[in-house]
């Protein structure tokens, strides 16, 4: 069986989950003797690839000689696009993402053909390269031979509905995360709409969780017996955990993207709660996002300033080290369709603290929970597992239970079960 699986990220470029999800499911599925080839915006070279294919759209060359003129001007003309986007054309011309061109302007229409650039970032050209990725994977159409197509998250959705089109192959979406988690009622209409279109025309719909495949039949009105629920899994240590220097001082961390889908006021609040009964408390935030420099105004608002670190973004060797020196992890997400960040964190033998709105409390019994809300109960919590010095080897023992049911092979079996119910 060989799978053509489209994603955005992959190790070493990591900006979230989506990365480490997409590569451990690939290395459990060639586990199970599955042969995958992983199609990924832009490819240096220094990926990890063993016992599967890795792929950059930036090395695929596409024809010119085929591309209608019309295509050269907006990217919504091509692929018949219009027929499903009409309504958000107008929208699109005055969004702060508007579309440009697909091609290089001083490109003509030669025959021959092009191979187009990629950041593979989440910039504010996000839109226009998830469109010329979706046009640059069409073309593996003529030159790969697979059974089947799976996309990673709306960013490569139409890619995936574009090889479904041209092949007849089955189309797998996996959501990872879904814009009403990011946005709320406030989502961006665009993306939406991309989504759902993409969960329509997909054969099956894999979710990283329940709480995310209640979202994706209530609010994309896609058919439950199409959505599979499969839980994200956490890899093995390949480091041993750096022993923690010793010191008076308890260090409770978030991290995470600095936005509202991951709740930071509400970590920040919690601890200003918290700071005056357990004065040897240093709070972390770890990561960036819009909502960076309120929460740092919010924090010098509260005196708290000394009690406080901001990281930015931390590569994942920093993040293993900072588990390294945590006393206890906290995940607010106000809607969160997995969070294999608290994995990682039980993996380094720290307990954890999740919102009751996030797929990971489905999978572990013995992680304490709250609503993503409930700030006097957050607070509550971290002053038990701060001031309780039994709290942390019961996390631990029970964590290592937990952990061992959460494996990738585990994980991936169910995809392969799902291929083979498609494939039949």
């Amino acid at each position: 069986m060989k799978v053509l699986m489209l994603g955005w990220e992959f190790p070493p470029r990591i900006a979230g989950g989506l990365a480490v999800a997409c590569y451990g499911l690939v290395k459990g599925l060639v586990h199970h003797g599955v042969e995958v080839v992983f199609v990924m915006p832009l490819r240096k070279g220094d990926e990890p690839a063993q016992g599967y294919r890795l792929l950059g759209a930036n090395e695929i060359e596409v024809p010119l000689g085929s591309v209608p003129k019309e295509s050269w001007v907006r990217t919504v003309t091509w692929y018949g696009l219009e027929t499903w986007l009409g309504p958000y054309l107008e929208q699109i011309a005055t969004s702060p993402l508007e579309f440009r061109t697909v091609w290089p302007e001083e490109v003509e229409a030669p025959p021959g053909s092009l191979r187009l650039e990629f950041s593979g970032r989440y910039g504010p050209d996000l839109l226009d390269e998830v469109y010329r990725y979706a046009y640059v994977v069409s073309h593996l159409a003529e030159r790969e031979t697979f059974d089947l197509i799976h996309a990673h998250d709306w960013l490569t959705y139409l890619g995936g509905i574009a090889l479904k089109e041209k092949t007849g192959k089955p189309l797998v979406v996996h959501v990872h995360a879904t814009e009403y988690d990011r946005s709320g009622e406030g989502a961006n209409p665009l993306i939406y709409e991309i989504e759902r279109r993409g969960m329509e025309e997909a054969d099956a719909v894999v979710a990283v969780s329940w709480y995310t495949r209640s979202i994706v039949v209530e609010k994309y009105g896609i058919p439950s017996e199409k959505v599979w629920a499969v839980h994200n899994a956490v890899l093995p240590k390949d480091r041993v955990p750096v022993e923690k220097p010793p010191s008076s001082r308890k260090v409770v961390t978030f991290l995470g993207r600095v936005t509202r889908q991951k709740g930071p006021e509400y970590f920040v609040e919690a601890a200003a709660r918290v700071a005056p009964y357990v004065p040897e408390a240093h709070f972390v935030m770890a990561g960036t996002g819009d909502l960076l420099r309120p929460m740092i105004h919010r924090v010098a608002q509260l005196r708290l300033g000394s009690r406080f670190s901001f990281t930015g973004f931390l590569p994942p060797a920093e993040v293993e080290k900072l588990f390294d020196l945590s006393d206890v992890y906290v995940m607010p997400s106000v809607s969160e369709p997995f969070g294999i960040s608290a994995l990682e964190a039980l993996r380094a033998g720290i307990p954890v603290i999740v919102s009751r709105q996030s797929g990971v409390a489905e999978v572990l019994p013995h992680a304490l929970k709250v609503d993503f809300w409930d700030v006097e109960g957050l607070a509550d919590l971290l002053y038990g597992v701060l001031r309780y010095r039994g709290i942390r080897p019961f996390f631990q023992r029970h964590a290592q239970e937990e952990l061992a049911q959460l494996q990738w092979e585990r994980s991936s079996a169910r995809i392969v079960e799902l291929y083979k119910t498609l494939l039949a």
